[in-house]
């Protein structure tokens, strides 16, 4: 896994923006925050925040660790992108459990947080090995 930073047009040195591992973590964050919408309106401050803050939190990390000086410092991010990863999927169980989402909404979900959660593992094992 190479790690580079260039200029392309429109990331400004933000190397994050072109990882595929932080592209597909926005995607996934936005498909979630779409489901979020049909939750009942009582779960507005509860699940539903909760879920978003999760959400956020395993986009937000891997970015603000992109910039830390050493890959020991950034894979604390990618480790802290992980959990919040594994705090979606109870949310979305949760959801599930209280028959806010389909099994089948569940499933789907949880395939695609399975292969973002690889990702970030094989990301937090590369990191470790070139420190």
């Amino acid at each position: 896994m190479t790690i580079t930073m260039t200029m392309t047009a429109g990331n400004y040195g933000f190397r994050f923006r072109e990882w595929d591992i932080y592209k597909d973590a926005r995607q996934f964050r936005r498909k979630i925050s779409g489901h979020l919408k049909g939750y009942p309106r009582e779960e507005r401050y509860a699940l539903v925040d909760q879920s978003k803050r999760a959400l956020n939190s395993v986009v937000l990390n891997i970015a603000e660790g992109a910039n830390k000086n050493t890959d020991k410092d950034m894979r604390v991010y990618i480790n802290r992108a992980h959990c919040s990863l594994d705090e979606v999927i109870a949310c979305l169980d949760c959801a599930l459990d209280d028959g806010y989402i389909a099994k089948e909404q569940h499933a789907e979900a949880l395939a695609e947080a399975s292969s973002l959660a690889k990702r970030l593992r094989k990301f937090t094992a590369h990191l470790l090995a070139s420190s």
